[in-house]
């Protein structure tokens, strides 16, 4: 599996406090135990459908990891530090 990373989104993910690595989000998918869910949100639509879930990285870090899978590679919208919202609702549907 190949990450892409566009540049918009390396920045946004590095300016996160904490900062987000590539690292950290092959460790969280290395480390993922349950389904991808769907973004159905308006905003968010794309084709593919953009996916996401919530790993924990090597040390621990839960990071919540939206994206979309292309042929081979795997194009990252987004990653960051889930809300306990997002963590409740992500293990609700497994």
């Amino acid at each position: 599996m190949k990450l892409v990373i566009s540049p918009k989104v390396a920045a946004k993910i590095a300016a996160k406090i904490p900062p987000v690595t590539a690292e950290e989000i092959l460790q969280c998918f290395a480390n993922r135990t349950t389904l991808y869910l769907i973004d159905n949100r308006e905003q968010h639509q794309s084709d593919p459908p953009t996916r996401w879930f919530i790993a924990q990285t090597d040390f621990g870090r839960k990071l919540k990891i939206a994206f979309v899978p292309r042929a081979d590679k795997i194009h990252i919208r987004s990653a960051y530090d889930p809300s306990p919202a997002a963590i409740e609702y992500y293990e609700s549907r497994h």
